[in-house]
């Protein structure tokens, strides 16, 4: 049991330097074309850009079907867990906190909160593939306390 919640917690883990690598690499690379959604104002609930939480999601899926499936293979159930855990995160976070996709009141008074939400929109300040910065989802460094960032 004790190894499975390790499983998971440490694809959790992983998952944000994943994203963080698939943000700054592929998204913002030979992908941008999809990407690029995201960064540019358009009407409707829909962007290209969320076909990669499809292809993630999808991933999840599989790695748990497999794992409960074959018992040689039943990590895999645990990894597709942690995946999907991060991939709730990330939507809870970056959807509906900080780019409101869902309407909801929500302010916070959490420093690590202010911290993410702030890279986030520095992230954003730039609209083109060249020349971001902040490309994590959970985790951002404290050069984005808000209020260091007031300072400057």
């Amino acid at each position: 049991m004790w190894l499975n919640i390790l499983i998971v917690l440490g694809t959790f883990v992983f998952m944000e330097g994943f994203a963080w690598f698939t943000h700054k690499y592929i998204m913002h690379g030979p992908m941008w074309n999809w990407h690029e959604s995201h960064h540019v104002h358009h009407k409707g609930w829909w962007e290209t850009n969320d076909l990669f939480g499809i292809i993630f999601g999808a991933t999840a899926t599989v790695l748990i079907i497999v794992g409960s499936e074959w018992e040689s293979f039943r990590w895999l159930m645990y990894v597709g867990i942690g995946v999907t855990l991060y991939g709730i995160a990330y939507f809870v976070f970056h959807d509906i906190i900080v780019h409101r996709r869902i309407k909801i009141k929500f302010k916070t008074t959490s420093r690590y909160l202010n911290r993410i939400i702030w890279a986030h929109y520095m992230h954003h300040k730039v609209h083109q593939r060249d020349g971001a910065e902040a490309f994590g989802f959970l985790y951002a460094p404290k050069k984005y306390d808000k209020q260091k960032m007031k300072e400057k």
